[in-house]
């Protein structure tokens, strides 16, 4: 049993990670559905979703409420276990609030995300994706961040079975992994794995490709600037022969 008066952890900061967004796939006229409205499109689900490999995300969400377009019936949907997740219908693109109720030991408020519902796919390849009726995916990574947790719910975030997050400790003091020995719950690390869609693989390569669009854009403006330099030269000597003309006549 724990208690509502409970010392908050001073100067301490848990992240813990998460995926949320959304994929769409076309219907397929052929197989469609007979209980969908003639209308439809697509099927859709929205999610919040652990960032692989962690766990379930239940040990500190107790349940996730999703707003659907008030055209919805229903659309407040609220899942109180994982997977967090709602599938549905339509045919239009929407806003989805979010909202992450944590659990009572947390003594925290709820959070609210925004996710737009993607169903058709944009860019460079989106007539690819159309012509093959392929899923839309959309969605982001995210931490939610507990400052100065209540101990019994710092106990539950930095236990074994919780291996996600990080704990940061106050100003000066040393993120220090406590190895995970006997009776000694080691401190946790929100790092990125180093594979999957969210990895320190794919950051890396994000960072790199930002690099490189960064020298293009620097070498774009120094051409730019060469052709203004050339076209101001240009004007001056037109200037300069206008004025030798005017003089001689």
């Amino acid at each position: 049993m724990w208690s509502t008066k409970q010392h908050r952890k001073k100067g301490i900061s848990i992240y813990r990670p998460f995926i949320f967004g959304s994929i769409a796939t076309p219907i397929d006229p052929d197989n469609r559905p007979a209980n969908i409205n003639d209308d439809h499109t697509h099927t859709w689900t929205i999610y919040v979703r652990p960032c692989t490999p962690h766990p379930d995300l239940s040990y500190f969400i107790k349940k996730i409420s999703f707003k659907l377009h008030e055209t919805y019936t229903n659309s407040l949907r609220t899942v109180e276990s994982s997977p967090f997740e709602v599938t549905e219908t339509g045919w239009g693109e929407f806003e989805v609030q979010i909202k992450l109720y944590f659990v009572p030991e947390a003594m925290e408020k709820p959070q609210t995300i925004w996710h737009h519902l993607k169903l058709h796919p944009y860019g460079e390849n989106a007539e690819r994706q159309r012509e093959k009726k392929e899923p839309v995916i959309s969605e982001c990574y995210e931490e939610v961040v507990f400052n100065e947790p209540v101990e019994t719910f710092y106990d539950m975030l930095t236990s074994s079975g919780a291996n996600v997050g990080r704990g940061k400790g106050s100003k000066g003091s040393k993120q220090a992994s406590m190895g995970g020995k006997k009776g000694i719950p080691a401190e946790r690390v929100a790092e990125l794995p180093f594979d999957g869609v969210y990895s320190q693989k794919e950051e890396g390569k994000e960072l790199d490709r930002l690099r490189q669009a960064i020298k293009t854009v620097e070498l774009m403006v120094k051409e730019e600037r060469r052709k203004l330099e050339e076209r101001e030269k240009t004007l001056a000597d037109l200037r300069t022969e206008d004025g030798a003309a005017v003089k001689g006549r």
